[in-house]
């Protein structure tokens, strides 16, 4: 892959970030449905494939995938909550991110053995 496939993948990614946060702006409930819908996996999945042409490679990360979502639930569950408690949106953030980072490392841990086994 070149540097101007990669460039181009980076700017069109990141644009979608600066949508979502426009649009949350104005509306959370709309910035929140962009950011929802999973245009990091999508996107990710389309290069991989577009890149490799490897259906099973595919189908393996979007398996990873999956086991995944559930772990990074706990930071939009963490994070709503410890700020309406009165927690700084520092320390909610940085909780937030520690739960989810170790929830992850159950997940990854969880993706790799499902794998590997089927």
């Amino acid at each position: 892959m070149n540097w101007l496939d990669l460039m181009a993948k980076g700017i069109f990614s990141g644009a979608v970030v600066v949508i979502a946060s426009e649009v949350a702006k104005k509306t959370a409930v709309f910035g929140a449905l962009i950011t929802s819908i999973p245009i990091i996996s999508v996107l990710s999945l389309t290069w991989l494939y577009e890149d490799t042409k490897d259906t099973a490679q595919v189908a393996d990360f979007a398996e990873s995938i999956l086991w995944l979502i559930l772990p990074s639930t706990l930071l939009f569950i963490l994070l709503p909550y410890l700020l309406r408690q009165g927690w700084s949106f520092e320390n909610s953030m940085l909780t937030g991110i520690t739960a989810t980072i170790l929830a992850y490392g159950i997940g990854i841990f969880l993706a790799s053995s499902y794998i590997t086994s089927n």
